[in-house]
């Protein structure tokens, strides 16, 4: 990719409420580790999803770690889990010692397809896991049925879905447990952090359990299990609750921002990832589809030398060497290889993507007319 600088990141945080007071508080009070501003975040987070239990871990990995070995998850389960993810959802299945069984996406929607999870079933299956890929919401109604209809249990992976919400459902209160990230480029940010949902008391038990080291609640520095070093510090709490506060305001700003990018570039050769009937889009990221690969990295080039940044779509974990299968996902593959993620950061403004927008009509503009019609036709 060209050096250019760049001049509209990908992504940035968006503050615009109590962020610095809520920080300066914790250092004023010398509270940076524990304090105050933990439970504060963490009942806060559970009041706005609707959640029964909620607590805060030091990042989305983590959290989704610990969300499977509450629910008792390990070696010799199977979890069925979208190819199409971000490594971290495979990852942590293998860490707990079970197998992930990959799964391929719907093409409209980029989702976990139900039918594939149904045909992948077995003896073995645990769980399967719903991933709510770029802020669209899985069709949990299906996929919450086939765990019902099966025994299975449903662990909701909302890294990339804080806002999203299916049927006026928020994600994250479909499953048996959710894990949220709130990294820097998430729509609410705590630098690094993440956050467990569960409806169920136990799981919520283990999990405030095995974050803290495994330290009994009975005795003083005595630890009866094994556990992890995975708690959320005050100041994060303290930046997590101040973005709480506004989240309404930034998902109302990301809104805009997908709507700009959809009337200005609708009607490119170029499938912009929307919503469906019955599901609500946070837009994480805004994403698109170009005709195939050389053309989203032709894209993808033009845009850095214009100094605006992208990013693929991810690539799908059976073909990360640690994973690979011979197995071919046609769809997850497809959209792999085709998709790139645009700006999408809060702070964008009508202007701004404009500019983008019209940077990619010139990039299309520079096309050949037969090699449009071609591709439109192959489209149709």
């Amino acid at each position: 990719m060209p050096h250019n600088p760049i001049k509209i990141p990908l992504y940035q945080p968006y503050f615009s409420g109590l962020e610095k007071t809520y920080v300066n508080e914790c250092l004023d009070s010398l509270w940076i580790a524990k304090g105050p501003f933990i439970s504060r975040f963490e009942a806060r987070f559970a009041q706005y999803l609707g959640a029964e239990h909620a607590t805060t871990i030091c990042n989305g990995t983590a959290a989704l770690h610990l969300a499977l070995l509450a629910l008792g998850v390990g070696p010799g389960d199977e979890v069925i889990v979208p190819t199409l993810t971000y490594i971290a959802s495979v990852n942590v299945i293998a860490h707990v010692g079970a197998t992930p069984v990959f799964a391929d996406s719907l093409p409209d929607t980029w989702q976990l397809d139900p039918d594939d999870v149904r045909r992948r079933i077995n003896s073995r299956t645990r769980a399967v896991m719903a991933v709510h890929l770029y802020g669209l919401p899985c069709d949990m109604e299906q996929l919450a049925g086939i765990c019902e209809e099966n025994g299975l249990m449903l662990v909701e992976d909302c890294a990339e879905s804080f806002g999203a919400s299916f049927h006026g459902r928020p994600t994250g209160t479909f499953g048996d447990a959710a894990a949220f990230s709130f990294f820097g480029n998430k729509t609410i940010t705590t630098g690094e952090g993440g956050m467990v949902v569960t409806r169920d008391a136990e799981a919520y038990r283990k999990v405030c359990h095995l974050k803290g080291q495994g330290v009994s609640p009975v005795g003083e520095y005595w630890h009866d299990v094994l556990g992890f070093n995975f708690r959320m510090n005050n100041l994060s709490a303290a930046v997590g609750l101040a973005q709480l506060e506004i989240a309404d305001e930034i998902l109302e700003r990301k809104r805009r921002i997908a709507e700009w990018y959809h009337a200005r570039l609708c009607d490119l050769p170029m499938q912009l990832h929307s919503e469906p009937v019955g599901a609500k889009h946070s837009f994480w990221m805004v994403s698109a589809l170009a005709f195939d690969r050389s053309t989203r990295d032709a894209l993808r080039v033009h845009l850095r030398c214009a100094g605006i940044e992208t990013r693929p779509t991810f690539h799908p974990a059976h073909t990360m060497p640690v994973f690979r299968t011979a197995e071919r996902f046609p769809v997850a593959e497809s959209i792999g290889e085709r998709g790139l993620n645009l700006p999408s950061y809060a702070a964008l403004d009508e202007e701004l993507v404009e500019q983008i927008c019209s940077s990619i009509r010139e990039f299309y503009g520079g096309l050949t007319e037969a090699f449009l019609l071609h591709h439109v036709a192959a489209a149709d």
